[in-house]
């Protein structure tokens, strides 16, 4: 690529970042209109709305993409590496080192140029600050934690079955889910069945399993109309899911989560989904704005205050014209 080539640097390839690079690799990569490079901290991609699915075990590891083979099949560079900074002035971002699992740096931090610059870094878990959430709860913002999860619900399901046949304890096994937004609804459905499969697969001692969502808004889904919710709702309960709406849950301890009522939920597992955040080392990103939650606020052409850097996806604020607030995720 020749030096004065325009250069597109796009950080996250989540669902927002890996289509925008596909699509300008085929329509300025391929020509040599422009060079367009895609950042990202881990080699493949699954699709974030999917990661119910990886934490319940019935999604496979063969639905990722490999980030060099779709860069190499649609004509962009894939970098491998994650963003920890940005010099508006030198119109270049800076990318932490890498260390091995010994701690070792093998890869030392980096800098990257761009004319361009799309942030689509998505989201994380917000936890408000409630007191226990970040000791106790699992989260399902990345592949790896996905995994974690469904290694430990397969691990407890193993222990409360051989303390149930070896009368250590006999009760269900409790699953709380805090945010009934699509991931958590999502989750609830699948882990129901999932735990009937484990019981269907000759594991022997089989144990019933209470799966809870506990909800801070009056309804189920509460960024989509009624009907969807209500319709929702009603196939929750023929499950036997537990819903409780119009609570805020208030702390998270080991074994339990409380609410601002005084109730108390029993629960083995705790999974928090209970809304989300841009990132927060971009709160600081060389001056540009952000809001309460971390997110770049942007027009409706995606811009941010700076001419040449733009954000999509989760990451960024957009107004939601004649509707109030901001387009939703």
């Amino acid at each position: 690529m020749a030096d004065d080539i325009h250069k597109i640097l796009i950080i996250g390839g989540g669902a927002a970042g890996l289509e925008l690079a596909t699509r300008l690799g085929q329509q300025l990569g391929k020509p040599g209109l422009a060079e367009v490079t895609l950042l990202d901290a881990a080699s493949t991609h699954i699709w974030k709305p999917l990661l119910h699915e990886v934490a319940s075990g019935t999604l496979a590891e063969a639905e990722e993409i490999e980030y060099l083979a779709q860069a190499h099949s649609n004509h962009f560079r894939f970098l491998f590496g994650k963003m920890e900074g940005l010099n508006r002035a030198n119109k270049e971002i800076i990318v932490s080192s890498i260390t091995n699992k010994k701690g070792e740096e093998i890869i030392p931090q980096r800098r990257f140029k761009y004319d361009t610059l799309v942030m689509a870094v998505g989201s994380v878990s917000n936890t408000f600050g409630i007191k226990g959430v970040d000791k106790y709860c699992r989260f399902i913002d990345t592949t790896k934690e996905a995994f974690r999860f469904q290694k430990q619900l397969v691990e407890t399901y193993y222990i409360q079955s051989y303390a149930n046949q070896s009368h250590q304890r006999d009760k269900p096994l409790s699953i709380v889910i805090i945010g009934a937004g699509a991931t958590g609804v999502e989750l609830s459905a699948e882990l129901h069945e999932v735990t009937k499969l484990l019981a269907t697969y000759g594991l022997e001692g089989s144990i019933d399993v209470n799966i809870t969502i506990i909800e801070a808004a009056s309804q189920l889904l509460p960024a989509l109309p009624p009907r969807l919710s209500q319709a929702t709702q009603e196939q929750l309960i023929k499950l036997g899911i537990q819903l409780k709406l119009g609570r805020k849950v208030t702390e998270v301890t080991e074994t339990e989560v409380h609410t601002y009522d005084g109730e108390v939920f029993d629960a083995d597992l705790k999974v928090w989904a209970a809304g989300i955040k841009a990132p927060d080392w971009m709160k600081n990103l060389d001056g540009l704005e952000t809001n309460h939650i971390n997110q770049l606020v942007v027009g409706q052409t995606l811009k941010t205050g700076d001419d040449n850097i733009f954000a999509i996806g989760d990451c960024a604020a957009c107004e939601w014209a004649g509707h109030g607030g901001n387009v939703p995720p």
